[in-house]
């Protein structure tokens, strides 16, 4: 029997192929989740006792969420990075540690071949090949939904005819949530001029009085809101992302390139990682020398193309990430933000480093 390591959320494509694989072609699968902080822990256990009623060999959650901070998030604040200056990199930068971590996952076991659910009609299957074929190179990618050109209703039915319980119909908006944003995609944003309703959006509004926060930085990094200083920069955003999504703050819809060139739209909800990119952006304004900002601002958008792209694994990102991180030495301070439904504001900053000081200069 070939060990197989597959690629687990749980969805329609996931559980197909842990059929598929184990029960056609006769292969040991190891489902794996890997959180990068999307799924609560009720979800996590009913994906868990899918995968075993499916009759799996094992399966493992791998829990990913500070490694995704500390490897991915931290650098796209230091640059700022917005994707053609509106998306903050949900789903991109999650799917990158997702294949790294199954890569090494299956490195660890042994395994003979890794799998994933990708329909070959998007960003992701390249991105986890890519990252596969960099790390595991003598292992073998087995993509049953991409290489059988299988359509949803023959999954579907395929499922049915084996046993297989779970909610077939299709959900009207595709969401996927993670510690730094959610994705969401409908019939809307299929068109050039759709917006998508308003229960669409995960998030709703529910509150409608206007708060006055500062956010904490140090070296860079966000780690309190109005005079709090959380465990980790992770337990900061999230507690950023309970009060300012309360006020539907960070939805919009990102019109981009996918990595074969189609353009395509996709809506998307991050309040927290608008507020905290705009936030620090400001703080570096401040902190930072013009030539500093330039050079940033050229260095960071490559940054954020590359890592759109797949291309994380290349050497010069590892540059790239050690420029980023030292130009932080001074964007240490508090910014301060106005929310209000659907919308936030800066109102200035607060740092010992602030070059507009009067001390700083003179004519």
């Amino acid at each position: 029997m070939k060990k197989v390591v597959l690629a687990y959320s749980g969805g329609l494509d996931t559980t197909f192929c842990a059929l598929h694989l184990s029960k056609d072609l006769g292969h040991e699968v190891h489902a794996v989740l890997v959180n990068t902080g999307g799924f609560s822990e009720k979800e996590l256990q009913d994906v868990a006792q899918r995968a075993h009623d499916l009759g799996v060999a094992s399966f493992q959650i791998l829990d990913v969420v500070q490694d995704y901070y500390q490897s991915v998030i931290r650098y796209l604040v230091y640059g700022n990075v917005l994707k053609n200056d509106t998306y903050p990199l949900s789903v991109s930068a999650e799917r990158i540690v997702q294949a790294k971590s199954i890569a090494e996952y299956a490195k660890s076991i042994g395994a003979q071949a890794v799998a994933h659910g990708s329909t070959g009609a998007g960003n992701d299957q390249v991105r986890f090949d890519m990252i596969f074929q960099i790390l595991i190179p003598e292992v073998e990618i087995i993509t049953p939904i991409r290489d059988l050109k299988l359509s949803r209703q023959e999954e579907i039915e395929y499922l049915k005819k084996h046993g297989v319980v779970m909610n077939f119909e299709k959900a009207a908006y595709s969401i996927n949530k993670g510690l730094w944003g959610t994705s969401v995609g409908g019939k809307e944003t299929l068109t050039s001029n759709g917006y998508l309703p308003e229960e669409a959006w995960p998030t709703q509004l529910t509150k409608s009085s206007p708060e006055k926060i500062s956010l904490q930085f140090k070296n860079g990094e966000f780690v309190g809101i109005d005079g709090e200083i959380y465990e980790s920069s992770v337990a900061a955003i999230r507690a950023l992302t309970e009060r300012a999504s309360a006020f539907a703050i960070g939805r919009d819809i990102h019109v981009g390139d996918t990595i074969i060139g189609i353009k395509g739209r996709v809506g998307f909800e991050a309040a927290a990682p608008l507020i905290i990119i705009k936030a620090h952006h400001l703080l570096e304004k401040h902190t930072l020398t013009k030539w500093q900002m330039y050079w940033k601002e050229q260095l960071a958008n490559w940054y954020g193309t590359l890592l759109h792209e797949g291309q994380y694994l290349d050497p010069v990102m590892r540059n790239i990430e050690t420029f980023l991180a030292d130009t932080q030495k001074t964007v240490t301070g508090k910014a301060f933000v106005h929310l209000s439904p659907r919308n936030f504001y800066l109102q200035g900053i607060e740092s010992k480093y602030d070059l507009m000081a009067s001390k700083a200069g003179q004519y």
